[in-house]
């Protein structure tokens, strides 16, 4: 059963912007906190983004504070993330992630993951 499924990646150049989208089950979208999480190639997983679902509070990593933004639709059980002003630095395949919360910055945190959707930048 697939629980998450991303889309909205793709190719700009820097300065330009992407919406990426999470689509998620009921049930999955019921967990205490959703994320968006990056890769790039040679380098570890790291945290972008994540959403409180029931405060509706949003964490972001510096590196992406004011040029990024999440968050949910309900009604549609689909988690966003919002990337303006995009930069070299963002490129990497971007997971949304579902889990119970405490840590929002560590991987282990959550139970779901979603295949990824590539996001590249060029200068």
């Amino acid at each position: 059963q697939v629980q998450l499924v991303e889309s909205g990646g793709g190719s700009v150049q820097a300065g330009g912007s992407l919406r990426l989208s999470c689509a998620a089950s009921a049930s999955t979208f019921k967990s205490r906190c959703l994320a968006w999480f990056r890769q790039a190639p040679g380098k570890e997983r790291e945290g972008v983004a994540a959403i409180n679902t029931g405060g509706g509070s949003t964490y972001y990593a510096d590196s992406v504070k004011g040029r990024f933004t999440i968050s949910q639709d309900n009604a549609k059980n689909t988690l966003y993330l919002q990337m303006n002003n995009l930069k070299p630095a963002d490129t990497a395949m971007y997971y949304c992630a579902a889990g119970p919360g405490v840590n929002w910055a560590r991987i282990d945190a959550y139970n779901y993951w979603g295949q990824g959707t590539q996001v590249t930048v060029s200068s």
